[in-house]
């Protein structure tokens, strides 16, 4: 049938990989997702990190890529000093993929207690915002609280009114304080006349 010698030797070289489905699976998976990178980097990073978004520190990645670059080089220290624990290496390997996406041009919008989703990483105005769970000490139920209440209630009259509907611990208050996602709200509900 007149197919190169070349093109039969190769296929016997990799026959071990055929009949085998998987094989192919993954190739036309690596393919797609690659389209992706390359052609919708703010859908693709998007749905990476909703979908791999344990080891993400938000109040980090939001302060830019020095301040990732930072976090890196710390931990790094600690792997190559063999005193990273096995969450502190797996947070490295998600700050590589900020720190490319960051250097790509792609950016973070930070956490919002009325735009923000509870889990998902969300596509907003050609930049990506943050979810409540983006933050270290945001756990699930609190994450899925802040958004049901953002849903239900209207605006927030204060800091406490916010705690109060969302039920959320003072934890999760100070980790949203130290991102700036409450500046614009009172600590109180209570007004003073004097």
């Amino acid at each position: 049938h007149d197919v190169p010698q070349w093109y039969v030797d190769s296929c016997f070289k990799i026959q071990y990989m055929f009949p085998k489905a998987h094989a192919a699976a993954y190739m036309i998976a690596a393919l797609r997702l690659s389209w992706y990178k390359v052609y919708y980097p703010l859908e693709y990073y998007a749905a990476y990190f909703t979908v791999r978004s344990e080891d993400f520190d938000g109040a980090t990645a939001i302060k830019g890529r020095s301040a990732v670059y930072n976090k890196m080089k710390e931990i790094d220290m600690k792997i190559k000093n063999k005193e990273a624990s096995a969450k502190e290496e797996a947070e490295y390997a998600t700050f590589q993929i900020i720190n490319e996406m960051l250097a790509r041009g792609v950016e973070l919008l930070p956490v919002d207690i009325y735009k923000s989703d509870s889990s998902k990483f969300v596509v907003e105005d050609g930049k990506i915002r943050l979810p409540f769970s983006s933050l270290s000490g945001v756990g699930d139920a609190a994450a899925v609280n802040l958004m049901t209440a953002k849903e239900t209630g209207g605006e927030y009259i204060s800091i406490d009114d916010l705690q109060a509907r969302a039920k959320i611990s003072s934890a999760v208050v100070d980790a949203l304080k130290n991102t700036g996602a409450l500046a614009s709200l009172p600590e109180s509900s209570q007004t003073t006349f004097f």
